[in-house]
Parts: C-alpha cells; structure tokens; sequence
C-alpha cells in the first residue's frame, strides 16, 4: 500500500489554457436559458433536445423554444442533490421511442437512485415503468450518482453514489452503494462478474457523475472525491476502484478518509485532481467539427466553474487544458451532438444550454 505521505511522488500534468480558446476558432450560442439546474440532454432524431431539470421537469427544445413540462414524468424527491437526473434514449428510439430517466424517489427518511423506462409520446411520456432500484435506501439526500450510458452490445450503465454517510458500503456487493450497474435491456445474457450481485459491473466509487463509452467500447467514469481525489476511471468489469479503503482525498473535517493510496487488489485512477474540480458531466469527442480533439475528455468542472479537457495519447492522460473560457459558470453536463458540435449544461436557475461549433 501506499500511504499518502508520498503523495507528492504522484505526478501531476501541467494545466494550460488551451490554444483554441482564440477568438475566432469556434462560435459560442446560447440555446437555451431560464432552465431550473439543467442536469441532462438528450438528442432526439428530429434535432429537438430533451432536457432534464433537477426540479423534475423534462422539456423538449425545438428551435430554440422550450415547451412546457412534458406530462407523465415520474415524481421524483427534490431535496438539495436529489432530483431528475439523467436522460438517455434507447439505442433503437427511431424505432420503438423508448426513453430511460434516472432521479431520486422516495422522502426524508428513505431515498435512492431509480431508473425508469418510458416511451415518448408528442409531449407526453406513456408506458412508464421502473426497472431498477438502488438498495438499501438511504436517508442522506445525497451522493446519487445517476449517469447513464449505453454499452456497445445495448445494455444500460447506471452509476450510484455511496449515499455520503455510507461509504464502508462502496465495498459492500449486498449494496446498491458506490457501484456502477449494468441493466440487461438488449443483451440479458452478458456475462457479469459477481454471481452475488447480478447486476454490479464495478464497486468502490464515491459519487460517481460522469459516464461515457468510446465507440470502441470503452467505459470512462469520474466520481467526486471529498476534500481532493476527484477521479477518471477506466471502468473494467469485477474491478475495486478502493473507496474508501483507499482515495487520495481527505475528509471534509480534514481527518484522513484512510492512510492509504493504493492497494495491490483495487484499481488505479486514470487521473487525479488535487484539490478537487468537483467533476460532473464527461465527454468523449469522436466527432468531426474539431477533429484535433479527436479521443480527448471533456469534463465539467462545478468548484471552478469551466470545462477541463484531458489530451488523451493511446489511452492514457499527456495534458490537462482549460476550454471555453466564456462559458464561466458551474458546468453540470457535456455532449457531443449528432453534428460534432459540443452543448454544454451550466448549474443553476437560472441554468442554460450553449453550443460550441464551428
């Protein structure tokens, strides 16, 4: 094990602004403002956005309009993390509109992270019907987790927070706590690693907000670290990302979470950050428009209110820069669209949605 008093051996990648935030090389637009803490978006194949808010709310955004609430969402519990989360539709949408919400439910005393299934109808959601459920529940109306994302053979990930005052079970697989889930939607017959937990992919997360698989198949995940020890991760199935056996953060409090960085059985970051961004939203850029990112991440960075992107060199980490220096707010999400271009989600109410391109 390594203890944290060599933590100043871990190298650290120099943070730059980037050469592309001259004025000129891309266009900034705002599609949309006035949102209530926007947390997701979702493409549809007509060009219209969906959107969550934390609030509960889906909207969908037509040329630059944004329609009221869309009926027959599920009730969600709205207390300071808990809300709608995320929004992600089915591989085959054009085909069956099929659509996939994560949000907290329950009340005070007992809440977790639920996933729902629901086709859209016009503005209206039909056929809704809830398919997963974090257990146990919690009374902490924190650390949700709540991203989705869609592996390359159809199945849904769900990423779930360690509940804040239960972190001893991230290592607990009797736990829905601190792990990333896959749900059997396309593939049923994938194979799992814990035969005692069907549905665990990975365990030993804190409060993991950014999930994204590459086009080859590839599973990114960032989670929160406590005060320092924000994580990337390379999600790989069976493995223990060691929260909070091992983290390279401290508690809020300034105690020591644990003495310990690394263990010969859990799974190293990808990257680190010391002191904490606060990491929410992550992107991988495949697409066209900026073709010079190609593989890069993208994350939203609450603490320090900007977008980080990591240059990614035969899947490891050679360079850390600042983009978008106009886009100056919490950053909650980041997409890439259908066209290249990047949307960008901005935490609060009021909360909008900007466009990068070209």
């Amino acid at each position: 094990m390594m203890s944290r008093y060599f933590l100043f051996v871990i190298y650290s990648i120099g943070l730059t602004a980037s050469a592309h935030a001259v004025a000129g090389q891309y266009t900034v637009e705002t599609i949309a403002d006035r949102l209530d803490y926007p947390w997701s978006v979702a493409f549809l194949p007509s060009g219209d956005i969906l959107v969550t808010e934390l609030s509960g709310n889906l909207r969908r955004i037509s040329d630059g309009e944004i329609s009221n609430p869309i009926d027959n969402v599920p009730p969600v519990f709205r207390l300071s993390q808990g809300g709608l989360f995320d929004v992600a539709l089915d591989p085959d949408f054009t085909s069956n509109q099929t659509l996939y919400l994560s949000y907290a439910t329950g009340d005070g005393d007992h809440n977790g992270t639920v996933v729902s299934q629901a086709r859209l109808e016009g503005n209206k959601l039909t056929d809704v019907k809830e398919i997963f459920s974090a257990t146990p529940k919690k009374y902490a109306p924190l650390h949700y987790g709540g991203r989705l994302a869609w592996t390359l053979n159809g199945n849904l990930l769900v990423t779930t927070g360690d509940g804040f005052d239960f972190r001893e079970k991230a290592q607990d697989l009797s736990t829905h706590f601190g792990k990333t889930i896959e749900l059997p939607i396309h593939a049923p017959n994938a194979p799992m690693p814990f035969s005692q937990a069907p549905l665990v992919l990975s365990y030993g997360h804190r409060n993991p907000q950014g999930l994204a698989v590459s086009k080859t198949g590839t599973i990114y995940q960032h989670e929160h670290g406590p005060r320092g020890g924000d994580e990337v991760n390379v999600i790989t199935a069976g493995a223990n990302y060691g929260w909070p056996a091992i983290t390279y953060g401290i508690d809020y409090n300034g105690a020591y979470v644990s003495p310990f960085t690394e263990h010969p059985n859990m799974t190293q970051p990808l990257h680190i950050w010391v002191p904490s961004i606060a990491p929410s939203g992550l992107m991988i850029y495949e697409g066209a428009m900026f073709p010079e990112w190609h593989g890069d991440l993208f994350i939203g960075a609450l603490v320090d209110e900007e977008v980080r992107r990591l240059d990614m060199n035969n899947g490891q980490v050679v360079g850390e820069t600042r983009e978008f220096p106009e886009v100056q707010s919490r950053v909650r999400d980041i997409r890439e669209a259908p066209d290249g271009s990047i949307y960008i989600l901005t935490d609060g109410n009021p909360g909008s949605i900007v466009r990068i391109a070209r």
